[in-house]
């Protein structure tokens, strides 16, 4: 099944509301961790700084790479909350922030 039936079907049902979080959760847990995109709950990582030595450039794929898994992670959990939330946590930076920030207030 590819990613976006995964995504459609728990779209089916309920999404995030504020009141339903520890379902909601497992079926994250699951669904990111299917996507191979779990680790983009637990872990942040930052742009290394600048330079031009190739060890650099291979930092900067590395780092270019995690950040488009985690956009894919972020839109994710913002497309499976109800559209009410998806207000209050839309500025979250990373995947990790939005579910630490997630899991703190619900």
């Amino acid at each position: 099944m590819t990613c976006k039936n995964i995504i459609a079907d728990l779209n089916k049902g309920e999404k995030l509301t504020g009141t339903n979080y520890d379902i909601w959760r497992k079926k994250m847990t699951f669904l990111l961790n299917e996507q191979e995109l779990y680790e983009h709950l637990t872990t942040v990582m930052t742009k290394p700084r600048e330079g031009s030595t190739a060890q650099h450039r291979r930092d900067l794929e590395v780092f270019e790479a995690w950040s488009k898994k985690d956009r894919c992670a972020h839109f994710t959990l913002l497309s499976c909350m109800h559209d009410d939330l998806i207000g209050a946590y839309k500025h979250c930076l990373t995947a990790k922030e939005m579910w630490d920030q997630l899991r703190f207030r619900l």
